[in-house]
């Protein structure tokens, strides 16, 4: 199973959702989900986590948290290991609770934190259990709109300072816009989410993009990076490298010329951000072998270490051409 690509940096909003191991039971009874916020009340404790907006179904649980410190793996895991050992030991069951890794959508919040609050409270009405949210004891619906007391460890404000100056105005507005929706016509917002992993505007993906994920290569192992790391053929690469070196694409393309740099950062950056294996980048290229070009791609990257005017350039380039 390939592992789920996380981003995590001090004051990132998440919405986490955990399923049972084949769809089974995570909660049995009531006490079962009175453990699980008990748990959870420690978790933002221990890891300083503020929780905006919860929801216990049977086999699966939805959070919308933010984490002041970059931990987040560390605080699902470890809230997902406490349950699962109280759960096993409780209903005399041994082996995975829990399904794999848990899911977590990286999220702009203010793009998403409302609309992500309503459809975590709306999820017993999508699923047909319950009429109202308002019905729902195991979410935190009831506390937004004052029919129980807040828990310490939820945090209102953020969500409903959206809704209103005054906390009567924003609570009334908050189960207008939650429960006046039409349920059948509620589409999930985790849809929109991007590589499976990040919800947000173009901005947002683009600043995650430059800040978090320029730097990882491991793309096998973690394939939602390809839908962010955009595509370019080859053909676009050696017709850009060409109009930014004032030089011909034949020039860029064939082999021979020594200290052709164009060449050199054409075959560099056509492996980052083509996709091509080495053997087809050899065969555009003049037709030369796969081995000859790692050799290229690993010279251009030592001399982006240690040169720093050609390391400069190249970014330029990169900037200019592929906007990253």
């Amino acid at each position: 199973m390939t592992r789920p690509l996380r981003v995590e940096y001090p004051g990132a909003f998440y919405h986490v959702i955990s399923r049972g191991n084949a769809g089974s039971a995570v909660f049995v009874t009531g006490r079962d989900r009175e453990k699980f916020l008990e748990n959870l009340q420690k978790a933002h404790a221990r890891f300083s986590l503020i929780i905006h907006s919860y929801c216990l179904m049977s086999n699966h649980y939805h959070l919308l948290i933010e984490t002041p410190q970059a931990n987040l793996s560390q605080a699902i895991q470890w809230l997902n290991v406490s349950h699962a050992g109280y759960f096993n030991k409780k209903h005399g069951r041994n082996g995975h609770l829990f399904q794999g890794r848990f899911k977590a959508i990286l999220i702009d919040a203010d793009g998403y934190l409302k609309q992500l609050s309503r459809y975590i409270h709306l999820n017993p009405v999508k699923a047909g259990l319950l009429s109202s949210p308002d019905m729902h004891a195991w979410s935190s619906y009831r506390a937004f709109v004052g029919s129980v007391p807040r828990p310490d460890f939820l945090t209102t404000e953020r969500i409903l300072s959206q809704f209103g100056n005054s906390e009567r105005e924003a609570v009334k507005r908050y189960r207008n816009y939650v429960e006046g929706v039409d349920i059948k016509a509620l589409e999930d917002p985790l849809q929109n989410a991007i590589g499976s992993f990040i919800l947000g505007d173009s901005y947002f993906v683009q600043w995650v993009k430059e800040t978090f994920l320029s730097v990882r290569e491991d793309q096998r192992e973690v394939p939602q990076l390809k839908e962010l790391k955009p595509r370019w053929t080859l053909e676009d690469i050696v017709k850009s490298i060409g109009r930014e070196y004032n030089c011909s694409e034949e020039s860029v393309r064939m082999r021979g010329r020594k200290n052709n740099d164009p060449r050199e950062v054409a075959i560099y950056l056509a492996r980052e951000m083509s996709g091509k294996s080495c053997l087809e980048l050899g065969q555009h290229f003049g037709g030369v072998t796969g081995a000859l070009i790692t050799m290229t791609v690993n010279r251009v990257s030592r001399r982006l270490a240690s040169e720093k005017e050609f390391a400069e350039s190249v970014n330029r380039v990169k900037r200019r051409i592929f906007n990253i």
